[in-house]
């Protein structure tokens, strides 16, 4: 075994490999060692070129989920052609972190100039509302266009909540902004506190889960603005920011209708997702050096509440959090404050349309958060994800100058103030429907006026019902007891059928109204009824075909247990009031005579 494991001229194994590699040339080893490099840089920066190319270049496909009987996704989000594509990132950026990286850097936005706005909320803070309106890419120059808002002014309005050390400067911000008011929508950027170049002007700060900056925006712009559609879109932070207003608010929100844009939904996980890998401890870093920055910006004021030099040392986005954001919030803890302020709590309570948008790569905000049941339970909630994307980029084209996520947040919002829906949602806002009506989409229904009037409303789509000229009304009239059902003929008296959703204010009294016979009060009894109870059951039936479609047999079957648990007593009521009648007939006579 020895003599085997020798050579003849005395070497060993081992001396004859090295003298095998030697003779191999070092430029084998360089490339050798270069592809070795492009694998792990491949890996490490989680690069998909190749997966693109293999897949023709088509792209991921956009995976949504929704409750199957969500009326925000079969009557809006079902309309948007984004959402039913695939998103095919930038060949040069298909990487989370290259497209994050490069938003950062560039971004490549579009070139306008925003009017600022500053506005002084209750305990004394500044935030800086930056404006563009539809107005001012309509002229040649902005700073020339001296038009404003009118109070009456009716055109939709976005309200954009930036993310964590961002305002209206941001990349990601302009793209969007300029997107929408390109479409003929007026667009208000607020700014936290303490950036867009404004000082702190009182004891607090914002954070995660700071919406009362966000609450008294929305209500003064609703102020301000009446009569037009207010909208929020939120990016990041200020995605969690926007779904937890939402869920505080509920239903009493003057929103009609919003978006979250890579949200962290649960800041606990995110915060333990981004110091779990190396990738990912760098931005972690990084954004905590840009919290420092902002820090350093408020010094004065920051020093005096919290220990300065702790905040100057902290490396990470917890420390920080737990040096400044707890201290100046009041939290015990930063789990604590991490778990109030996540906006995954608040989800179900989400009363207005939303549409969120998550990149499955996002190396800031893991899928890990995302809360897919929660969201899938909630009828008013349609969440669209993507395999690639990174983090607010969604980078497409091979110029890398537009953002994906803007093309279907457009189109939802879009399709949104353009549908019945939102004007429903918004006609319950403004009183028109019982307090006690349920969310379950049931037609007709009986709506219960101030005057005591009793209006039978259809809750049809468009797809049904186009106009409200067609609308079917009902009157009861006590006296005599008779009931006389009316019906708003196309071409009588309707006065300003306003179906934009905002001027409801006094649609109790203009969407009801009488039709007038021309024979007095005796011809108003007896020919409404006559002439237009077929015409009263037309939308009746409509519904119940509506409901067995949805209920299958089941509607048969209450119809069936209905008509055979009443007739015996309808029967036995109409003996004892028609006795007399019954007893005089010629049947009840020969019935006497047998």
């Amino acid at each position: 075994m020895e003599a085997a494991a020798v050579s003849i001229d005395g070497e060993s194994a081992g001396e004859l490999l090295l003298r095998a590699a030697a003779l191999v040339p070092w430029t084998r080893y360089a490339l050798a060692a270069l592809a070795l490099a492009a694998v792990l840089l491949y890996r490490f920066l989680e690069l998909h070129f190749l997966g693109d190319l293999l897949r023709g270049l088509r792209g991921g496909r956009v995976a949504l989920t929704f409750h199957p009987e969500s009326q925000v996704y079969h009557r809006v989000a079902s309309k948007c052609r984004s959402l039913h594509g695939r998103y095919l990132a930038t060949p040069w950026l298909a990487s989370p972190h290259l497209q994050t990286l490069f938003l950062s850097i560039s971004g490549r936005p579009p070139s306008f100039t925003y009017r600022r706005q500053l506005y002084t909320v209750r305990d004394g803070g500044t935030i800086a509302l930056d404006w563009l309106l539809a107005s001012d890419l309509e002229a040649a120059d902005a700073d020339s266009c001296d038009e404003s808002s009118s109070k009456d002014d009716s055109t939709p309005l976005l309200v954009v909540i930036p993310g964590l050390t961002s305002d209206s400067s941001a990349a990601y911000v302009k793209h969007l902004v300029f997107s929408m008011a390109s479409k003929g929508w007026n667009v208000v950027v607020s700014n936290h506190r303490g950036l867009g170049g404004i000082s702190i002007t009182s004891d607090c700060f914002y954070n995660a889960g700071w919406t009362e900056d966000m609450r008294e925006v929305v209500n003064f712009l609703h102020q301000e603005y009446p009569e037009a559609p207010l909208f929020a879109v939120g990016t990041s932070i200020g995605a969690n920011i926007v779904v937890k207003y939402l869920g505080e608010e509920g239903e009493s929100t003057p929103v009609a209708g919003a978006a979250s844009i890579c949200s962290p939904w649960d800041l606990l996980v995110t915060n333990r997702f981004i110091s779990r890998k190396l990738v990912q401890r760098c931005y972690d870093r990084a954004l905590a050096i840009g919290l420092k920055g902002y820090a350093k910006l408020h010094q004065p004021v920051l020093a005096r509440l919290a220990n300065w030099e702790a905040i100057t040392s902290s490396s990470s986005i917890r420390e920080f959090d737990r040096h400044a954001t707890c201290v100046v919030a009041k939290y015990e803890t930063v789990d604590t404050f991490y778990r109030k302020c996540s906006s995954a709590n608040y989800i179900g309570n989400v009363s207005v349309p939303l549409l969120c948008i998550s990149a499955l790569d996002d190396p800031l905000c893991t899928r890990e958060a995302i809360p897919w049941d929660e969201c899938r339970a909630n009828k008013n909630i349609v969440l669209a994800t993507t395999p690639n994307g990174g983090h607010l980029a969604f980078f497409e084209g091979l110029t890398a100058r537009r953002l994906w996520w803007v093309r279907p947040v457009s189109e939802f919002l879009c399709a949104l103030h353009d549908s019945s829906y939102m004007h429903r949602q918004k006609a319950q806002e403004h009183g028109l429907h019982s307090s006690l009506e349920s969310s379950i989409d049931k037609s007709p229904y009986v709506n219960f006026m101030e005057d005591g009037m009793v209006a039978a409303v259809t809750n049809e789509g468009p797809d049904n019902i186009d106009s409200l000229d067609n609308q079917i009304v009902g009157e009861i009239e006590l006296s005599d007891g008779m009931v006389a059902i009316q019906q708003n003929e196309h071409n009588g008296e309707i006065q300003n059928e306003n179906y934009s959703g905002m001027g409801d204010k006094n649609n109790s009294e203009g969407n009801v109204t009488s039709v007038q016979g021309h024979e007095g009060n005796h011809r108003q009894r007896e020919g409404p009824y006559a002439n237009n109870i077929g015409d009263a059951i037309v939308p009746v039936r409509r519904s119940i075909n509506k409901l067995t479609r949805s209920q299958g047999k089941s509607v048969w079957l209450l119809a069936y247990i209905a008509v055979v648990t009443s007739w015996p007593l309808l029967g036995t009521l109409g003996f004892f009031l028609f006795r007399k009648r019954f007893s005089n007939s010629l049947l009840a006579k020969k019935l006497k005579k047998l």
